[in-house]
């Protein structure tokens, strides 16, 4: 029977790679898990049947784009996300901060107010703050609640780092205040920091004074090589509490996932899956397919010979080369479906070795095949 509350169990380590289990109300979490991103209420291309076909346990939804586009009113009239878009699993929204960045022509950051966007869809203003994120994410219904962080571009300045720290911080006691007492759910803080070690201990030890249901590294994945990413990790995931999940943000192609299960992070959610098959990219065993190249415009096999999902296995790299050159949206559909596919495929992987102890060698054969 399912805990009806929020909680987390590390079950067992193999170095520092975790395997644990989050238990909600609406189902356990296998840990190190992948969330597939449905920024708008959708996993791009892909029906959420299938989705959980695949294995998917937990997906990711957007605040900022939510709230915008339906709309707070209309998600409150289907009790959020889950009866929007008929997904009965977890769901894991983003605060909105990534947004901030990504936006940053359309913004800017205020202590006091928040964010104030200008929404890219109309123009109209909009002022996100701390309360606000919070607020929208129980209208959403999310599972588990990210606090509004501000997370820089990539840059080498402690002193825009630090201030993004300072305004996260705060921001981050603001939005535990408004998320108030909910054992069901989960408010996960954000640790800023860039790639200086100070900065992010600093950080981490900040939210663990507010303390959290779970911790996120923020700020990653924003240009930076993966070596520095997987040293600033080395560096200070063990800081994070070890009864806690942690959850690397906007993180990323399997083999960045391989490099930070073996630095103690458990949760990951990107575009990767569904942006790369839009573009005619596949994950595979073997590493990644263009299959755009010519060289598969008579080859008769499939991508996986053992994904049965809409019968993906009957399907061959020549098909599929066609499609894509026809630019039938039928490519983007079948091979985002694979990737997203291959991607939990290789979580159970993951999650098998370490329980067998046998991660380090699984680590080592997978780590390099997908740069």
């Amino acid at each position: 029977m399912l805990e009806s509350n929020f909680s987390f169990e590390l079950i067992t380590q193999d170095g520092n790679a975790r395997l644990g289990k989050i238990n909600t109300p609406k189902g356990f979490i296998e840990t190190p898990v992948f969330m597939p991103v449905g920024t708008q209420g959708t996993v791009k291309g892909i029906f959420p049947e299938d989705i959980k076909k695949t294995g998917t346990q937990i997906i990711l939804g957007n605040t900022y784009h939510l709230l915008l586009r339906p709309g707070i009113e209309v998600l409150n009239k289907f009790n959020g996300l889950h009866g929007f878009m008929n997904w009965n699993k977890p769901i894991l929204t983003d605060s909105g901060g990534y947004q901030i960045m990504s936006l940053s022509k359309l913004n800017k950051i205020d202590l006091k107010l928040g964010a104030i966007f200008k929404s890219h869809l109309d123009g109209k203003k909009i002022i996100l703050s701390p309360e606000k994120s919070i607020q929208v994410q129980k209208s959403i219904n999310s599972d588990i609640i990210m606090v509004l962080d501000e997370c820089p571009k990539l840059t080498s300045d402690k002193k825009i780092l630090s201030k993004a720290i300072e305004v996260s911080t705060h921001w981050a006691k603001r939005s535990k205040i408004e998320f108030g007492y909910n054992k069901k759910k989960a408010l996960f803080g954000i640790a800023q920091g860039g790639l200086y070690k100070d900065l992010r201990i600093e950080s981490i030890e900040k939210l663990k004074e507010i303390d959290f249901d779970g911790f996120a590294m923020g700020g990653l994945a924003v240009g930076e090589k993966q070596s520095e990413m997987f040293k600033i990790l080395n560096e200070t995931t063990h800081h994070l509490p070890k009864n806690k999940p942690r959850y690397l943000m906007g993180v990323g192609t399997p083999s960045d996932i391989l490099g930070a299960v073996n630095e103690g992070i458990d949760m990951f959610d990107c575009v990767m899956p569904t942006r790369s098959g839009r573009t005619g990219l596949a994950f595979t065993w073997n590493g990644k397919i263009n299959l755009k190249n010519s060289k598969y415009a008579n080859d008769m096999t499939p991508l996986d010979n053992e994904c049965d999902i809409k019968q993906l296995n009957k399907y061959s790299k020549s098909y599929l080369n066609h499609l894509i050159k026809s630019n039938e949206m039928m490519a983007s559909m079948l091979i985002s479906l694979h990737n997203i596919h291959f991607y939990q495929q290789f979580m159970r992987e993951i999650r098998k070795n370490i329980k067998n102890g046998t991660f380090l060698s699984f680590h080592k054969k997978y780590i390099n095949l997908f740069n």
